[in-house]
């Protein structure tokens, strides 16, 4: 008999799910079947993605142009952070390095050695591509440049509710089948406790072999039926509300995500082609939820659009991701802020990582689902840590900033910051998300910079560097002028039909 794979809960985790195993069935002859309630609203407030986000919609075939047309999207270089650090700082966190190691040695080093010496007074976005196209609102892929200049990624904006849909139409036209409907209870195996089916609204059954939880933060499958236990993680991370709201378009079409600190969190600008995506992530300990609001709509660059909506979270995750016969994709498995927009990146790597492990019938060996906890479990806490990176090394004054500059961290994150302060380098650990050239823009941009550098940077002769330097950033300064302006590239390549 067919193996059959329900996946429970729909909006933009339910439907990637839907449609990656569409794509990739586990075997020839498997059943989908998506069940999902238009009378249960998503979360979706609008998405900025990573750069990853690409490699599945290659995978599934889908035409780029297309896709950012029919979800009213963007292009995204990265994250411009203002007000990070302290107020008035501003710093960018793009999809690109600051340049080829010389001598073996990554190039921050060498800028720590420059700027030593006084030859050198630019911070590092100034050697960052994806920096300076974004600072001009420019935009192009990096194929239309040639040498060191073409070394970035990008990814996208885009309306979350209508990547969903699209994502619908092609799951749907490769036989996936929805069902509409409320799931009420489900039936367990009384010797084994994995799900045989689900209870739905109008004394319906859903029988099923494999179960992908994409209920949300109801986490219906995983937490409420099988007790999957939390990890909560808002000592570290302790902003637990989010207020969202739209504007119309005005001022920059910036092919970047803006994240402005205020004094209890920090807020999101994302821009779509048909309206900007805005909400304010805070601490409810420090700011009340009218406060958030009012501070939120006095700080938008158009006209609102409906009134503020208001999210609860706390960051954590569930102890296992994968539990009998349920595994747990999107905020049913765990939340971190969209900080640095890992929301989507969270969904892709865990139905990769399943698509990867999950048996074509019968019961899985325990061996693979300790091993997809295993790595879906650190995937997490790498970022966690990442994010908290941002706050602790804060210097702004007010109770927020100084309650996180104070904590105390996790081992993994203290021993990366501590390296980094005695010699500027970062420990890559396993299943590590960022890597060193992200890090090194958080940390500098906030002004965290290292007493000391790796000692071979001290090898090249200093005037050798300086002229290095000056010519990579001459090149990348030209690169930039040759890109079109975002708005003009949207226009001409994948303008959407009007909302």
């Amino acid at each position: 008999m067919a193996q059959h794979l329900i996946i429970a809960g729909g909006g933009s985790a339910g439907w990637m799910a839907a449609a990656l195993f569409a794509r990739l069935r586990p075997a020839p002859d498997t059943r989908i079947t998506l069940i999902e309630s238009d009378a249960i609203g998503t979360v979706g407030v609008g998405e900025a993605t990573v750069p990853i986000l690409q490699h599945f919609n290659r995978l599934l075939g889908l035409n780029e142009p297309e896709f950012v047309a029919a979800t009213q999207g963007s292009f995204k270089l990265g994250i411009e952070f203002v007000d990070w650090g302290e107020t008035g700082n501003r710093h960018f966190h793009g999809f690109g390095d600051h340049g080829a190691p010389i001598e073996g040695i990554a190039p921050h080093h060498h800028w720590h050695r420059l700027r030593a010496a006084g030859r050198i007074a630019d911070p590092i976005d100034a050697w960052s591509m994806p920096a300076l196209a974004a600072a001009q609102d420019r935009f192009a892929p990096p194929e239309a440049l040639r040498g060191e200049a073409a070394e970035y990624r990008y990814a996208y904006h885009f309306d979350a509710g209508l990547y969903a849909r699209l994502l619908r139409g092609y799951a749907e036209a490769r036989g996936v089948t929805r069902m509409e409907g409320r799931i009420l209870d489900v039936d367990r195996d009384p010797d084994t406790g994995d799900l045989r089916a689900l209870l739905l609204e109008g004394d319906r059954r859903l029988d099923g072999d494999v179960f992908i939880d994409c209920t949300g933060f109801a986490s219906q499958l995983l937490g409420q039926q099988l007790g999957t236990g939390f990890v909560d993680w808002s000592h570290w991370l302790p902003a637990n509300r989010a207020v969202a709201l739209g504007c119309t378009r005005a001022g920059r079409f910036t092919p970047f995500t803006r994240s402005t600190a205020h004094a209890a969190g920090w807020q999101w600008r994302i821009p779509l082609q048909h309206r900007t995506g805005n909400g304010l992530v805070y601490s409810s300990a420090h700011l009340s939820d009218d406060a958030a609001a009012a501070l939120l709509q006095a700080n938008l660059d158009g006209d609102a659009i409906g009134e503020p909506r208001l999210l609860r979270f706390t960051t954590g995750r569930r102890e296992r991701f994968w539990a009998h016969n349920v595994i747990g994709i999107g905020l049913a498995a765990g939340f971190m802020e969209p900080l640095e927009s890992t929301s989507l990146q969270l969904v892709q790597t865990g139905l990769a990582r399943l698509a990867e492990l999950l048996p074509t019938s019968g019961r899985a060996d325990p061996a693979i689902v300790a091993e997809y906890n295993r790595e879906t479990i650190g995937e997490y806490e790498r970022v966690r840590d990442f994010l908290i990176a941002h706050y602790c090394i804060s210097q702004r004054p007010e109770p927020f900033w100084r309650d996180m500059a104070a904590m105390a961290l996790p081992d993994t994150l203290a021993h990366k910051l501590a390296l980094w302060d005695a010699m500027g380098r970062i420990p890559m650990l396993d299943l590590e998300s960022h890597q060193e050239p992200s890090w090194v823009s958080v940390l500098l941009g906030q002004r965290r910079v290292p007493r000391s550098h790796d000692p071979a940077a001290d090898r090249p002769p200093l005037d050798g560097l300086a002229t290095l330097f000056a010519q990579r950033h001459a090149a990348l300064s030209a690169a930039t002028r040759s890109l079109p302006p975002h708005d003009y590239f949207v226009a001409r390549t994948c303008q959407a039909q009007a909302a």
